[in-house]
């Protein structure tokens, strides 16, 4: 797997080790090598981080480079991508999520927008595993993390086609309301697949919550629970992001 490596991204090493103990081998890759070198993996990662400081949004100036150009043909060949935070970014910037016009931009990740606070927002939060049903406490750090649509019908179109990977709810799995809706996501989404490809846009960070060691002592719900009563020997098991990666890597 290559996790690229865009100038101003800063998740690209702790992405490779998650991408490692869910069963992959990872390089961190520059994202100015030879087309030939990128063409090589099976699969891909854009992590986290501020690839080209964010300018004009973020995201935007990174999905206009070559390199996204030969992952999408390396996407629309059958091969993998995942985008995590500024990764997610990209993809949406990119056209490859939704994807249903491929290299055509759909949606956006606007700012956050909530009654209680506003700009870059750091927390963890709770998301229902679409597939699974599965809650998983996972963190977010992103000031443009809002899904949005131009209009319902296009919102409702990721309901109808089941394009919704992640959506973010309360502890027990229910409705995420203005409390648990960190930033207003359209549909409460907090990641989103694409219907043309085998890719994923996630706001949420997988890779901070990997390990059973790093999930917060007083989060509430099971994982909370696991995590106060986990021995010293237990805190390097499976934590609940592990399964993006576990997802990702069954689609290579």
């Amino acid at each position: 797997m290559a996790v690229i490596q865009f100038p101003g991204v800063n998740c690209e090493y702790e992405t490779a080790r998650a991408l490692e103990a869910a069963g992959a081998r990872a390089d961190v890759v520059r994202f100015n090598l030879s087309a030939d070198e990128i063409r090589r993996y099976d699969g891909y990662v854009l992590p986290g981080g501020f690839a080209y400081e964010d300018r004009v949004r973020a995201g935007a100036v990174a999905a206009k480079d070559a390199v996204v150009d030969i992952l999408a043909e390396e996407a629309a060949r059958g091969k993998a991508l995942l985008g995590i935070c500024n990764g997610a970014q990209v993809l949406v910037e990119a056209g490859i999520v939704p994807g249903r016009e491929p290299g055509l931009v759909e949606m956006a990740l606007a700012h956050n927008r909530h009654p209680y606070h506003k700009g870059f927002l750091n927390r963890w939060v709770f998301c229902r595993h679409e597939a699974t049903g599965e809650v998983l406490p996972l963190p977010i750090a992103h000031a443009e993390g809002r899904f949005a649509c131009a209009d319902e019908k296009a919102a409702a179109a990721l309901d109808r086609d089941e394009l919704i990977y992640l959506r973010y709810v309360d502890e027990a799995g229910g409705a995420a309301g203005e409390e648990y809706n960190p930033n207003d996501s359209a549909l409460d989404a907090a990641a989103i697949s694409s219907c043309s490809v085998a890719a994923v846009a996630t706001m949420p960070h997988p890779e901070r919550a990997s390990w059973l060691y790093q999930i917060p002592r007083y989060l509430p719900g099971p994982w909370g629970l696991k995590r106060r009563r986990a021995a010293s020997k237990e805190l390097t098991a499976r934590g609940p992001g592990r399964l993006i990666f576990e997802d990702f890597l069954k689609l290579v």
